[in-house]
């Protein structure tokens, strides 16, 4: 390998030299090195393997913009794949390999794909792999297998995650010339500023510059900027910080690497990616620009990089990536970086492509100084070189810039350094909703207005000169910090060395010997092997639209989004459409800005007990001691049942179910969602809102309620009490009531904005003890003295206020077993005290702890549905046999979709109870029903199985189910074939199995309906 670092200069840490290896092979870095720069400087040519055509390539840019160098970093559990090496900081130890390339990248035995370009051409894989259908998976096999792009981890990551919330006056996205100014005007102002870059030192450009600032070097007058930032209290300052998102009201995603440059050193648990969720009064971006590549025949071999990145390996790590070179570009800047591989050492050529009968400015006098020579006026053809560019083909261009003309000039060289012009990186603008404005005197889309309080400053405004990007930024800075209220000024204008330039000249595609169906590959997009031929080719096949030609092309897709080769490719496309570009228009740019993993997204919900929050009530511990099992619903830990010793859960539920009926029980019913409703509209939001009446409620009475989605369809129930004239308590199911709160509130907020009416969530407000059997008014009685619970002052569905063991409580006469059942509520920092009281008082009288799965039993022996169980989106309260829960008066939510023909056509499914012709058959919930199972597959399913249980009070098993024309086929006899093979018949029956009179229960009828 050649050694291609220089002895001197550069940002980089030489007394800390760094080991890496790299496809197995063992290399050396510095402290400072990113992995390209370490792979450069060790003279490493090939990095990875074209996508479709196998082709070998090489490091092409040095920031997001790097299509080709996406290599897998670190072993076992904690390896990433398709890490951009410009962009992977070096540290000690460092396992890197490449992707894709079998048996090796250097060797790729795939290459051989690239002979048949021309049958590979862009939508190949829509015209071939369509036959036979059977043959998909394997054509996806192999396709993916070709296209290679790392592996994921095999193992749980080791490492943590974490999101953090920031609020800021002014966030600056990029910390460049024009960031760092605009955080020094906003944060002498006094304004909270946070100030962002994705690389591990804030500078951007200036970390490489040449340049002069007020006399001194970039190097040093950032050094001074910087030190000013980190003084004021109210700037943060966050490097490794990628902004990947912009969204609505300025709200910022921020990704920052916290650990991944400690590499192996990084210690179990540690935080590895933290995401900040900034919401920002005014968003600055200054995330720069990208230089466009220039689109000649095999621009893609390893050694052809962008001008911007040879200065920046030069200037900043002290790598010379090349000792003969071409610089070959369309405009002034690639100057600079001729000037800087002079300086390094390496000969020159300077290939422009403007003509030379123009004013090429100062620097060509400067370049013929330096004894470069400059072809004005030419451009490269075509590039020879099998793992590296070792000769390009140089022609003069004809004047009407489509055509070549004289003789080729072949000129042997290692380097090409290559320079189209710059794009705005517009990401995070259009991210925001803004749009893009094309400027034809800089040949670029610049930000146009933006959505949002938000603006664009130096290169990514479109401002391309050190000088204008300071000035831009200092008076972008101190607007930002006025518009939120601060005293801010732009300040001093800074001085910059600089020289006069003259303007850019568009080169798209630069022209060959032969047309462009014919001639080598011309490549846009690298990444991706999207060729110019391509574009050209989705023209001729009827693609118009910039999207579908996208599409067609594979153009901007992946990691690289285009930063590199969409300009070019829609120019191209413009071109061959004989359209603007501002007419041909640009494809969308959506976040993330670059790829963003996994774990960051999460953040600490990473799995195991972190991947939700644990929910237990007030009585939680109380339970465990009981050796209660649990349950999760809705996050919440219910206590599923209470096994005693030697009992399995059959045993343990029965026992509960039969003390439930015979003596007491006691639930801890808190988990269920509690919604505190109030205004003076409250109970006209209820009426619409469920399908039942609510005007008429009389306070102190509860109501049970169905709610309907749009669709009519069921989507929540629960029990509501008026607490007073314009106050409700809403209760819901457990797991829906974060649904149901949303849900209200989507409404209010969209629909009837003028609405009187708040909700507040109350579930972990309230602890809720159920206390249910024929001695439960007994054991109530003998704890509160100052509530009357006899029939007519404590009817049924009502609710009364008082004291236990000295606590306020609230009690209501409402029943989900069917039995003499009260709910007690109470403040849930009281609810074991309330809970140990029922306790000691139900003594007497047998009472028993019953968990969820009691529950259901009691439930289903009366009939009692469970949304989410019994019903599946597609149920009806005509469905259910609830038509008594829908009024006739007045509109709800859903009501007119009942109306619809299929919510009203005959054999919908409908919810009946199944008796089993064998007592003891326990129906599988979710087993399928049928008239026949030895008709022919398949056999038509009439319905099927929803809670199926063994009523130990009953004797015998007892199912739900949802039967098509079930309500009219009452003592039909239907069959259940289980997976062993055996059917079990039923008899379709009421699902109204228990004490079907409510003569338990003994409700005095609710005189407030």
């Amino acid at each position: 390998m050649v050694d291609r670092r220089l002895p001197g200069g550069g940002r980089i840490d030489r007394s800390k030299p760094l080991r890496f290896t790299f496809n197995g092979k063992e290399l050396t870095g510095y402290e400072g090195d990113t992995l390209a720069s370490a792979l450069l400087a060790n003279g490493v040519n090939i990095v990875g393997r074209s996508f479709k055509y196998h082709r070998p390539r090489g490091i092409v840019g040095a920031g997001a913009e790097e299509p080709n160098a996406l290599l897998q970093i670190g072993t076992g559990a904690s390896t990433i794949p398709n890490l951009r090496a410009t962009q992977v900081e070096l540290y000690e130890g460092m396992v890197a390999r490449n992707v894709n390339g079998w048996p090796s990248v250097e060797f790729d035995a795939m290459a051989v794909l690239g002979f048949f370009s021309r049958a590979l051409a862009a939508g190949f894989y829509y015209k071939t792999f369509m036959w036979p259908a059977s043959k998909w998976p394997l054509y996806e096999h192999f396709i993916r297998k070709s296209a290679g792009w790392g592996v994921v981890p095999d193992g749980p990551d080791p490492h943590h995650y974490e999101h953090h919330n920031a609020h800021c006056d002014v966030l600056i996205t990029g910390a460049g010339p024009a960031g760092i100014a605009a955080a020094l005007a906003a944060g002498r102002s006094g304004a909270r500023v946070i100030l962002c870059d994705e690389q591990n030192e804030l500078g951007g450009q200036l970390l490489s510059s040449t340049a002069q600032i007020d006399g001194k070097s970039a190097a040093h007058w950032l050094q001074g900027a910087l030190a000013e930032l980190e003084e004021m209290p109210e700037v943060t300052l966050l490097s490794r910080a990628t902004a990947f998102g912009h969204y609505d009201h300025n709200f910022v995603g921020i990704l920052v690497r916290e650990a991944d440059h400690l590499g192996d050193s990084l210690e179990h648990g540690t935080i590895r990616e933290r995401v900040w969720r900034v919401r920002a009064k005014h968003v600055i971006h200054a995330q720069g620009a990208f230089e466009r590549a220039l689109v000649f025949c095999n621009n893609d071999r390893p050694g052809i990089m962008t001008a911007s990145a040879v200065s920046t390996y030069i200037n900043r790590y002290a790598v010379k990536p090349g000792d003969t070179a071409v610089v070959f570009t369309n405009n002034d800047s690639s100057y600079q970086t001729a000037f800087d591989l002079h300086a390094a050492g390496s000969s020159v050529v300077l290939v422009d492509s403007r003509s030379s009968g123009a004013e090429l400015g100062e620097l060509t006098d400067t370049a013929n100084q330096k004894g470069i020579e400059i072809l004005a006026g030419h451009v490269i053809v075509d590039t020879s070189g099998r793992k590296r560019v070792n000769r390009v083909k140089v022609m003069q261009m004809a004047e009407n810039g489509k055509d070549v003309i004289g003789h080729a000039r072949m000129i042997d060289i290692d380097l090409v350094a290559m320079s189209g012009g710059w794009s705005p990186a517009v990401h995070l603008h259009s991210h925001s909703g803004g749009k893009n404005d094309w400027d034809d005197a800089k040949a670029c889309f610049v930000p146009g207005a933006s959505n949002q309080n938000s603006t664009a400053v130096g290169a990514n405004n479109g401002i391309f000169g050190l000088a204008e990007c300071l000035q831009d930024g200092l008076a972008a800075g101190a607007k930002a910090a006025s518009e939120c209220g601060f005293k801010a000024e732009a300040g001093y204008s800074p001085t910059v060395s600089a020289v006069e330039s003259s303007a850019i000249t568009p080169l798209w595609r630069v022209p060959s010997e032969q047309s462009v169906e014919r001639a080598p590959k011309a490549f846009v997009d690298f990444q991706n092997d999207t060729g110019a031929s391509d574009i050209t080719l989705a023209v001729r096949e009827g693609y118009r639209s910039v999207e579908h030609v996208k599409r067609y092309t594979a153009l901007g897709f992946g990691t690289e989004q285009g930063k590199l080769g969409n300009i070019n490719g829609m120019a191209i496309l413009a071109e061959t459409l004989g359209a603007s570009i501002p007419e041909t228009g640009t494809t969308t740019f959506r976040p993330a800005y670059t790829p963003v993993t996994f774990g960051a997204g999460a953040g600490r919900e990473i799995g195991g007990k972190l991947f939700e929050p644990v929910r237990t009530t007030a009585m939680h511990t109380w339970h465990e001691a009981q050796h209660a099992k649990f349950e999760i619903v809705g996050q919440w830990h219910r206590p599923w049942y209470y096994p005693k010793p030697g009992e399995d859960m059959h045993r343990a539920v029965n026992r509960e179910c039969r003390a439930v009926r015979d003596h007491c029980g006691v639930l801890d019913a808190s988990t269920l969602g509690k919604i505190d409703i109030q205004g003076p509209d409250a109970a006209e939001f209820l009426n619409r809102i469920y399908s039942n009446a609510w005007l008429k409620l009389k306070v102190g009475y509860c109501r049970y309620g169905l709610m309907l989605g749009e669709d009519g369809m069921v989507m929540d129930d629960g029990v509501t009490a008026r607490l007073g004239e314009n106050h409700f308590h809403m209760t819901t199911t457990t797991g829906g009531a974060a649904r149901v709160l949303g849900w209200m509130e989507l409404w209010l907020q969209t629909e009837w904005p003028e609405m009187q009416v708040h909700f507040t969530s109350t579930t972990d407000h309230w602890s809720t003890i159920a206390v249910a059997g024929p001695k439960s008014r007994t054991v109530l009685e003998s704890l509160c003295d100052d509530i009357d619970f006899s029939d007519d002052a404590f009817p049924f569905m009502t609710f009364r206020e008082g004291t236990i063991a000295g606590l306020p409580v609230r009690v209501f006469r409402i029943s989900f077993t069917g039995e003499m059942s009260y709910e007690i509520n109470v403040q849930a920092n009281y609810g074991q005290a309330i809970w140990d009281a029922v306790w000691e008082a139900g003594q007497p009288h047998g009472i028993t702890p019953y968990g969820t799965e009691t529950m259901h039993v009691l439930r289903a022996e009366k009939g009692f549905i469970i949304v989410g169980q019994d019903t599946d989106g597609s149920v009806t309260p005509v469905d259910l046999g609830m038509q008594w829960a829908m009024k006739d008066s007045a509109d709800y939510i859903g009501r007119r979709s009942l109306l619809r023909t299929d919510c009203v056509r005959e054999n919908r499914k409908q919810l009946v109870g199944l008796r089993t012709l064998n007592p003891n058959a326990v129906l599988p919930e979710g087993a399928q029903l049928v008239d026949d199972p030895s008709l022919p597959t398949p056999v038509p399913m009439i319905g099927h199985v929803t809670s199926s249980y063994f009523s130990a009070n009953l004797g015998h098993s007892i199912a739900m189910a949802l039967v098509k024309g079930g309500h009219s086929r009452m003592g039909d006899i239907i069959k259940a074939p289980l997976a062993d093979g055996t059917v079990v018949e039923a008899e379709i029956c009421s699902p109204i199995f228990f004490d079907p009179k409510n003569e338990r229960q003994k409700p005095t009828l609710e005189k407030a309906a």
